[in-house]
Parts: structure tokens; C-alpha cells; sequence
């Protein structure tokens, strides 16, 4: 696996993005948009990334920070305020661009955890070129912006998490209902972050294990035709 930086000129100035390639990338390569934690682009999320190329994807996780990462919940929180949605998702949008002029992949995808979660569930509303999304615990848009959905998605959720709520992740699968959306749920008896292993007090490893074969199932089926 091979990693490198990736310069991106958005609206709110300069940021850049970690990449992490498959060892040998084929022609048709798909990529898949990895958005962070509200703790920015850390260890964990670079990390992800090298998961991600070791399943033969080129990933790119694009610094909604512009640089900077949190050491504290507090601040974390403080950051993820801080940005604006629109400054996120033109990161993302461009970010998307960046990867396919840079890297030719054919198909792109796109997940994120909590913050990321949030995002990423966004973009798949606004960005039709998406070839699929997995959404971890992330806020649900409002109605009006879910129906016009049309990307294949896998939204993961945590029973017990306090954040994204299981009465929310109805008000997204009663929306799915109504409008007829490519979306799937998936609930597991864990908290909030249960993903992240570099957090004991929440990790869940069953939970975690199932959810990733989950979501490289969604990606193989719909980036890889």
C-alpha cells in the first residue's frame, strides 16, 4: 500500500486530502470518499484508509479541518460547529473531482463516521454521480433534501447512542418508505463510534466486523461492475 497527499483548491481556500492505494491499481479502479470524525484527520482515519486500499480501493479522505485535529471532545465538538455545511461539502465535491481526474477511477463511492456520517449522508443526496454510500451514525437530513436520494445506501446505527437516536434513524426509514429510497438500515446493539477501536469504552467488535463486511458488500456490488 502506498499513501500519499492530495492538494484541493475549494471556496474556503486550500486544504488537501490523505490517500491510501491499493497496492496494484487496475484501470477501472473505484475509489471510495472516506469523511472524518468530528476529531478530524487522525490516526484512526488513516487507518480506515489503509483498510480500505487493502480491499483493492483507492481512498481519499479529505481534511474538512483544513489541517487541524482535536485532542478533546470539547474541542472536537467546538471544530465540528465551526464548520459550515456548504464549506464540507464543496471539500467533498471537489475532493470527488480531484480523485477522479488524479487517480481515473471509474466509480465512486463514499462513507463517513459520526460528523463523517453526516456528511457523507448529505453528499449522497446532492451528488447523483455517486456510485453508493455508507453513512455510519450520522445526522439525517430534513425530509425534503432525503427525497431526492437516489445513490444505493447502507445507513449504520447504534441502538444505544445518544446522538443519532433509533427515533431518528426511523424518521430516515419512514422517509425510505415514503419516497421509495435505495437506502438499507442496520442497527446493532452498540453505542455511538462503536466502529472506532481506538476507543474502548464504546468498540464493539462483533458490531464492527459485521458492519464492515456489510459496507464492502455495497461497494463490491455497485463501484466494481
Amino acid at each position: 500500500m502506498k499513501t500519499e497527499k492530495l492538494d484541493l483548491e475549494t471556496g474556503g481556500g486550500k486544504t488537501s486530502a490523505f490517500v491510501a492505494l491499493p497496492g496494484e491499481t487496475e484501470k477501472d479502479a473505484a475509489a471510495v470518499i472516506l469523511i472524518q470524525e468530528w476529531w478530524g484527520i487522525n490516526d484512526h482515519i488513516r487507518d480506515l484508509a489503509g483498510r480500505y486500499a487493502s480491499e483493492g480501493f483507492v481512498c481519499v479522505a479529505p481534511d474538512l479541518y483544513r489541517g487541524k485535529v482535536a485532542s478533546s471532545p470539547q474541542e472536537a465538538s467546538r471544530m465540528m460547529n465551526e464548520l459550515a455545511i456548504e464549506d464540507g461539502l464543496d471539500i467533498i465535491g471537489r475532493a470527488i473531482e480531484e480523485t477522479r481526474r488524479a487517480y481515473g477511477v471509474s466509480s465512486v463511492g463514499i462513507t463517513g463516521y459520526c460528523m463523517g456520517g453526516t456528511f457523507a449522508l448529505r453528499a449522497a443526496c446532492d451528488i447523483k454521480t455517486l456510485g453508493a454510500a455508507a453513512p455510519f451514525y450520522g445526522d439525517i437530513p430534513e425530509e425534503e433534501k432525503l427525497a431526492q436520494l437516489t445513490v444505493p445506501t447502507i445507513f449504520i446505527a447504534a441502538k444505544l447512542d445518544n446522538w443519532i437516536t433509533p427515533a431518528k434513524v426511523k424518521e430516515l426509514e419512514d422517509a425510505a418508505r415514503k419516497y421509495n429510497l435505495p437506502v438499507e438500515t442496520v442497527s446493532y446493539d452498540a453505542d455511538h463510534a462503536f466502529f472506532n477501536d481506538t476507543r474502548p469504552e464504546v468498540y464493539q467488535s462483533v458490531a464492527a466486523q459485521d458492519a464492515w463486511q456489510r459496507v464492502l458488500k455495497l461497494f463490491r456490488a455497485n463501484l466494481l461492475k
